[in-house]
């Protein structure tokens, strides 16, 4: 099997970032956003998908982290979809669910070609609680649908949000999405060519 790797760089007005991606490595993480939450669950990401993963990225946080936070996730898919290519043998889909505490995120791939980001949660909302930075829910869910879209993958994400504490509600959901992409992007040795019946996933 060929190396699934690859480097991908976006620089606009707004921000700059580079991303190192090997599909097939051992969890390795080597990530700086200026956004602290974010880094470590890219870093819960990466280890829990055995993705060797570099991310560096430099944005217009003294504006807010808006369009870094969202950049990232555009890299990050453009990334993935790069290095699965034609996504030949691979097994497409993915799910997972992690708890922490009283929190448990579950999630839901298919890499499709078609972007899709839905978000169903259940229990008490903590949309409010966000962290020193100011990141919020809301930052990761503009992630998680920046980056379904530019990987052409359907994203279903859903969490009882029983924490106030958003550390807490977002590290399942990060370790769960590493779990189910790892999944998704593996090689089914028995599948032989593209997995859909249309013979193409773009």
């Amino acid at each position: 099997m060929k190396n699934r790797i690859a480097e991908v760089v976006r620089k606009t007005k707004e921000t700059d970032i580079k991303v190192k991606l090997n599909i097939d490595g051992s969890g390795k993480a080597k990530i700086d956003t200026g956004i602290g939450l974010l880094d470590h669950m890219l870093e819960l990401f990466a280890f829990h998908g055995l993705f060797d993963l570099e991310i560096s990225a430099k944005g217009d946080l003294k504006v807010d982290i808006h369009h870094t936070n969202e950049d990232i996730g555009i890299v990050l898919g453009d990334a993935f979809k790069k290095a699965l290519g034609d996504k030949e043998g691979i097994k497409r889909f993915g799910s997972a669910s992690v708890p922490m505490e009283d929190v448990v995120g579950s999630i839901a791939v298919d890499i499709s070609g078609r972007g899709y980001y839905k978000f169903l949660y259940t229990g008490q909302s903590a949309f409010a609680a966000k962290t020193s930075d100011g990141y919020l829910f809301l930052d990761a869910e503009h992630f998680f649908e920046s980056f379904a879209k530019h990987l052409g993958m359907n994203l279903t994400l859903t969490v009882n949000l029983l924490s106030q504490d958003l550390h807490t509600n977002l590290e399942p959901i990060f370790k769960a999405l590493g779990i189910a992409l790892d999944q998704a992007t593996q090689i089914d040795p028995r599948r032989k060519g593209i997995p859909s019946t249309k013979g193409v996933i773009d």
